[in-house]
């Protein structure tokens, strides 16, 4: 039967027996409490169990007297060791931090996210990059029906709210383009306006916002949720790489499909400000057809096509970083799937004037 934890004072030396645990302990740290002798050493040799309770109130003791605490096993010192280090004072209300210490705080730590997030984004693009030759090298371990059912929902599916959002912006842009020329007499320019600015530049972009919102989200998601339920881990742990299954089929998905989806929505934008035109400023069709066709350059729409797969390389990129990051618990799908937008959103405006750039550096203005 167990014995309960009981202490008798020889000299200075206070030696402890039976069990120091939650079930045993009974009265031991009132009657410690009480105890007033000399003591400069505890002696737990005859201690046959200690569990973390007992470990507190015999650090405490010892700490309070200022005494030696000898005669423990190798499991017990490495309980005591961890008790002591545990055995902190707890400040009940924080330290009261200036405005301009924490300002500067905040900032600094926001730097150093950054930065890791940063490097981390460069890592995992690194793997991807040595999974696609992975897979370049082993055609054979490519997941073709992966990548087509991905091209489907990155896609096909993205079609219709693409084509409407495209559409209203040709129409807002041909709309406040005409009030502002207006004013000089120079309605027809609108047609410049709608042509240039929804092929170069906003057809790209909004699609790229549009793609960050509903794929890169949804990439977060679904590889957080199969990193919680240890999915991931078992598809490792048989011999499969997620980087190849999971990561390359999203990527090259979105970098496949983001040209197309970004000549769509221009095309969808010109229709929409084409159609505005003739409403309201009664230029025809056919004009308007033949007007885009001299003032729009080719070059606009290489520079469409060049950005695309770059936005989708990112887009795709951020969204399998941020999924693959969730760790602990359900709340940091939501807090990935987040950060993989806005990430993703940021990195393609942060590009897209970076392209603006050196377009108009090498001479396609």
């Amino acid at each position: 039967m167990s014995q309960t934890a009981t202490f008798s004072p020889e000299q200075d030396v206070l030696r402890f027996s039976g069990n120091l645990t939650l079930a045993r302990i009974g009265d031991l740290a009132e009657r410690l409490r009480a105890y007033d002798g000399k003591v400069s050493s505890v002696d737990l040799s005859d201690v046959d169990r200690m569990d973390t309770v007992g470990a507190w109130i015999v650090q405490r003791f010892a700490s309070e007297h200022d005494a030696t605490i000898e005669g423990l096993s190798d499991d017990g010192r490495h309980l005591l060791t961890q008790v002591q280090k545990a055995d902190q004072p707890v400040a009940m209300r924080p330290e009261h931090v200036g405005g301009f210490s924490r300002v500067l705080g905040e900032i600094g730590d926001a730097v150093m996210i950054t930065l890791q997030t940063m490097l981390g984004l460069l890592g995992f693009l690194g793997a991807t990059a040595i999974a696609f030759g992975t897979l370049i090298r082993h055609p054979s371990r490519f997941r073709f029906n992966a990548t087509v059912m991905r091209f489907e929902v990155v896609g096909v599916s993205a079609l219709g709210i693409i084509g409407l959002m495209s559409f209203l912006i040709g129409i807002v842009i041909a709309q406040q383009g005409a009030v502002q020329l207006r004013q000089f007499g120079a309605e027809v320019f609108t047609i410049n306006l709608v042509g240039r600015l929804t092929l170069r530049e906003l057809g790209v972009l909004m699609t790229a916002i549009m793609v960050a919102g509903r794929s890169g989200s949804a990439f977060a998601a679904q590889l957080g949720t199969m990193k919680l339920t240890e999915e991931i881990d078992a598809m490792r742990t048989i011999g499969v790489s997620p980087m190849e299954a999971l990561v390359v089929p999203r990527t090259l998905a979105v970098v496949m499909m983001m040209p197309l989806l970004a000549f769509y929505s221009s095309l969808i934008a010109i229709i929409g400000g084409g159609l505005l035109s003739w409403v309201s400023l009664d230029i025809p069709p056919v004009t308007f057809v033949q007007r885009i066709r001299e003032v729009v350059p080719i070059t606009d729409l290489f520079i469409c096509l060049i950005k695309a797969p770059v936005f989708g390389a990112i887009i795709a990129i951020a969204g399998c970083f941020q999924g693959m990051m969730v760790e602990s618990d359900s709340e940091q799908v939501g807090i990935r799937t987040t950060a993989a937008v806005v990430q993703a959103i940021f990195l393609v405006i942060v590009l897209d004037a970076f392209f603006a750039m050196f377009f108009t550096w090498v001479g396609w203005v």
